[in-house]
């Protein structure tokens, strides 16, 4: 596919993606507004069963008939194995006395839902379906394809983005360092993939022939067109639609976006196990200098999840995984149809100034 007919053939009139926010952000209401707005929504599955995804789609589906993107980790799971969990159920203990939360207790192993996960992607085909922390077994691409589903991998580096070209993706999102949430990389170590996002950009745009969409940083239309001049055929943002109204952002969650008044971003494996960028806050602050008692992604994700759904509830941001990107002082706070004519009215202004 080539780079000029990639979003046209989607159906797509603006370059916009609204990135895939998993965990509860991501709801119905705001991807049906943003692929109304002639971006492309996207609904973050990858915690969802296999009902929630159906559920979601049908919404999303009575909300709008244009296209939308349903985004599955297609990796990251590391491999049952025997864990030391005491230091880290200790020290989850106090918070859950401070949250009024019953002591903690080691669940289960969680299992990877991929295969069940993308039956029910499949069964409801959308325009667009996307991974993040690896590639999909070539018998899943090719149902994929035979579904006439288009399909974007996430790289963080230019050998990912090679790795994803030769798998046969239809577009690849290039996740720079500045990216909120979880770091893609499954390729490689991390800290050896955290490449800023206009860099990674130029990088893979000569290195591969796959169409390119920027991720990471990218707060408003000046960024995005920034983006496209390196090469970038579209930009996906998350964190400027964590503040919609329609987004299902967690209201301490979303305070802490609209008045950080610095970037304090952090890379931590604190609330899931795996490298996530996010506001600096008490759980990650508790956990430094003990990195070593994190337990394995998805373990420590799951172990995690009472006190983060404790502390949405009770509006106590310091054990809230507050992921976000690097531009996160750029926040604005506007209906996502809003937003997306904003974004598209600088790029414009910006494009004219050039």
């Amino acid at each position: 596919m080539t780079q000029s007919d990639f979003l046209g053939d989607l159906g797509i009139k603006h370059p916009i993606i609204q990135a895939p926010m998993a965990g509860g952000p991501s709801t119905p209401e705001l991807v049906a507004a943003v692929s109304n707005a002639d971006a492309l929504g996207s609904l973050g599955s990858a915690y969802s069963t296999p009902e929630q995804i159906a559920a979601d789609i049908k919404k999303i589906r009575a909300r709008t008939d244009k296209p939308f993107n349903v985004n599955l980790f297609a990796g990251g799971y590391a491999p049952e194995s025997p864990v030391d969990a005491a230091p880290m159920l200790a020290l989850l203990a106090e918070i859950h006395e401070l949250l009024h939360l019953p002591p903690p207790t080691l669940p289960a192993w969680p299992k990877n839902p991929f295969a069940e996960q993308l039956q029910a992607v499949l069964e409801a085909p959308p325009a667009v379906i996307s991974f993040t922390l690896g590639i999909p077994e070539p018998h899943a691409m090719a149902r994929l394809k035979a579904a006439g589903i288009a399909i974007f991998g996430t790289a963080t580096t230019v050998a990912e983005g090679k790795m994803l070209e030769a798998s046969g993706v239809t577009a690849i999102v290039a996740q720079g360092a500045e990216a909120g949430s979880h770091r893609g990389t499954f390729a490689g170590p991390f800290e050896s993939a955290m490449v800023p996002t206009l860099e990674l950009v130029q990088s893979l745009r000569a290195a591969v022939s796959t169409p390119i969409i920027a991720s990471g940083g990218l707060m408003d239309g000046r960024d995005i067109a920034q983006a496209i001049a390196r090469g970038a055929t579209a930009a996906q943002l998350g964190t400027a639609f964590l503040t919609c109204p329609e987004a299902g952002t967690p209201e301490a969650y979303r305070r802490a976006i609209l008045t950080a008044p610095a970037d304090t971003t952090v890379i931590t494996r604190a609330f899931s196990g795996r490298p996530a960028r996010g506001l600096l806050n008490t759980f990650i602050a508790k956990l430094e200098g003990k990195e070593k008692i994190i337990l394995p992604f998805p373990l420590q994700n799951a172990l995690t999840r009472p006190m983060r759904t404790a502390a949405a509830q009770l509006g106590e941001s310091g054990y809230l995984s507050l992921f976000v990107g690097q531009g996160v002082t750029r926040a604005r706070a506007m209906p996502a149809a809003e937003l997306v004519s904003r974004l598209v009215a600088e790029m414009q202004q910006t494009n004219a100034a050039y």
